[in-house]
């Protein structure tokens, strides 16, 4: 039932964006220690793009199983957040099990993403239950825990803090239990929130025959074919500098934790900005720019001094991500209130199944074309995603 006062609590916002950022800490923490587990299972360096796709699509079977049950929409949205974030630090604390092989490890990464689907679509219900008008500043603040809980093992595995690598899964599992708990107890569920009563495992089929949705939900596949695989693979781009130049050698794990976690800053400054300019033209002008860093990387990545290369790849950290969340506030916008989990979740796993073929290909491509000239196939995401906009106008949401 509604509360009788739709204005959250003070601590509300706060308190989802902390349980976002603990929590997502779980999405790469096996990439931060990608190395030490290659080196202690034998594995090739390439180990790190399956680490990765373990996650994606585990989280794509877990956002189809939410999605399909309605988990979300028929329970406690806060309560689905905290049991989903128990259980991801505890297959998270898998990657710690003794005799584990490399099978044994990707199931540990593939269970961890299934939980992550009860956590970050779900945030994002919870969010929407509290703000659906403005949603795009609070969808800024949650995504930007978002990529700075992404970003945040580089960091425990960087000379700022040099913890030893067993140390790590066991830092981000206990930052997501802190982070369930705090949103079972601290937010309860929010006063726009109107619960479904019954299954309709194809309920989001009626989302994507609105205009808006389906024009929001196109340009967010887009956004997420560039991505995951732009992040994935920071850290290769930095080792291929240092082998290029052994005399002024970058450090990775700091550097990707920059370079990924500046993101953050740009979710929150597309939040804010949506209060004042429209979060479609948000998004779109993001998702371009984004696009042109595709298509002149080869420019830079080739030759570029230290300083201007990281620069480079600042800027990209920067708008590969701001239209994040501009797309999932106009998707929660224009999908009908009563199946907006299931909206938000199944546009989430369409775009990540496309973020596993995207690093997928470029794992392909690695060994098959110089590095300079990799990310030029991330620029179909933009492309695509910018053309499916043609013809659309802007939509008023909807319910």
């Amino acid at each position: 039932m509604p509360r009788a006062t739709p204005s959250p609590a003070p601590r509300t916002l706060p308190v989802i964006v902390l349980a976002q950022f603990f929590c997502t800490s779980l999405w790469f923490a096996g990439n931060a220690i990608a190395a030490d587990l290659a080196a202690m299972l034998h594995q090739p360096a390439a180990f790190v793009a399956h680490l990765t796709s373990a996650v994606q699509l585990g989280f794509i079977s877990g956002t189809l199983t939410f999605a399909l049950l309605a988990v979300a929409d028929r329970f406690s949205p806060s309560r689905v957040f905290c049991l989903s974030a128990l259980a991801a630090a505890a297959c998270n604390l898998g990657l710690l099990l003794p005799g584990l092989d490399a099978g044994g490890l990707l199931a540990c990464r593939f269970l961890t993403g299934f939980f992550l689907a009860g956590i970050y679509p779900v945030g994002m219900k919870i969010a929407a239950d509290y703000a659906p008008a403005g949603l795009g500043k609070w969808l800024g603040f949650l995504v930007g825990a978002l990529v700075l809980g992404t970003a945040f093992p580089h960091l425990l595995k960087s000379g700022a803090l040099q913890l030893p690598w067993r140390l790590v899964p066991w830092a981000t599992s206990a930052l997501a239990v802190l982070g369930g708990l705090a949103m079972q107890r601290l937010v309860p569920d929010g006063p726009y929130r109107r619960p479904g009563q019954r299954l309709r495992p194809t309920a989001f089929l009626s989302s994507f025959r609105r205009p808006g949705f389906r024009a929001a939900a196109f340009g967010y596949f887009g956004h997420m074919w560039e991505l995951y695989t732009f992040w994935t693979f920071v850290p290769l781009i930095l080792t291929t500098y240092n082998r290029a130049h052994p005399g002024a050698p970058l450090a990775v794990a700091g550097w990707s934790f920059l370079l990924i976690g500046s993101g953050a800053v740009a979710c929150v400054g597309s939040g804010l900005l949506s209060r004042v300019v429209a979060p479609r033209t948000l998004a779109l002008t993001a998702l371009a720019l984004s696009g042109l860093c595709c298509l002149v990387s080869p420019l830079v990545l080739r030759g570029a001094p230290a300083p201007g290369l990281l620069a480079f790849l600042w800027g990209w950290g920067l708008v590969v991500v701001a239209d994040s969340p501009m797309f999932s506030s106009l998707v929660a916008q224009h999908a009908p209130a009563t199946a907006r989990a299931t909206a938000l979740t199944i546009v989430n796993c369409l775009g990540f199944a496309l973020t596993v073929a995207s690093i997928q290909l470029t794992s392909w491509l690695a060994d098959r074309v110089p590095t300079h000239n990799l990310f030029l196939v991330l620029a179909l995401g933009p492309v695509l995603g910018l053309l499916a906009q043609l013809g659309t106008r802007r939509v008023a949401p909807t319910e």
